[in-house]
């Protein structure tokens, strides 16, 4: 059996998920996820995720944006001693946050694949939007927990390829509404 890759994040309703925590990477609407109005069960899927996650993978540019905040977060507390994976051909060991549990540079998506054959619970995807498409399009990616707000960016990174491709079927596993307009969305990739 192999391990579930599970992408997980904050989208605006037009498939932009590029900052929604804030200006990291210099969106010019950076930070749209605080001005929703703050609905907490809004946000249950998240707790759900913690319950759930043994492990972590980010792409480089998103470790560099989480792994300076997330250590000491009091949110992400149940993230620290899990085993995380950062997929990059350019990150050393050197670079590596001290004290955040073991991390493991993946260098390739032919390292992802290898480790989703291991033995293992499910493996949590944040932000990385690039990391995403890339994983995608090897057919890598199990699952989708998306939180879509009620927002249009227009531009901006997102987790889905613009190219031709052959179809991807979705099936929706779970699906709510809350009333600040943001809508939880629990795909299955069909295979």
């Amino acid at each position: 059996m192999t391990r579930e890759l599970v992408y997980t994040g904050f989208m605006s309703l037009d498939g932009v998920v590029d900052s929604p925590g804030g200006e990291v990477e210099g969106h010019r609407s950076g930070g749209w996820v605080m001005r929703t109005e703050f609905v907490p069960e809004a946000y249950s899927l998240k707790g759900e995720e913690l319950a759930e996650t043994t492990a972590l993978m980010f792409g480089r540019r998103s470790y560099e944006a989480f792994a300076p905040i997330w250590p000491g977060s009091e949110d992400h507390a149940a993230y620290k001693d899990l085993p995380k994976y950062v997929v990059s051909t350019t990150l050393k060991d050197d670079d590596l946050a001290g004290g955040w549990g073991p991390i493991t540079i993946l260098r390739s998506v032919e390292d992802v694949a290898a480790l989703k054959r291991e033995e293992g619970g499910p493996i949590f995807i944040h932000g990385s939007a690039e990391l995403a498409r890339r994983l995608a399009g090897a057919d890598l990616i199990d699952r989708y927990n998306l939180l879509v707000f009620p927002v249009l960016l227009g531009a901006g990174k997102s987790i889905f390829g613009r190219e031709d491709r052959d179809e991807t079927k979705l099936r929706l596993r779970e699906s709510a509404t809350y009333s600040n307009g943001v809508a939880k969305l629990v795909y299955d990739v069909v295979r």
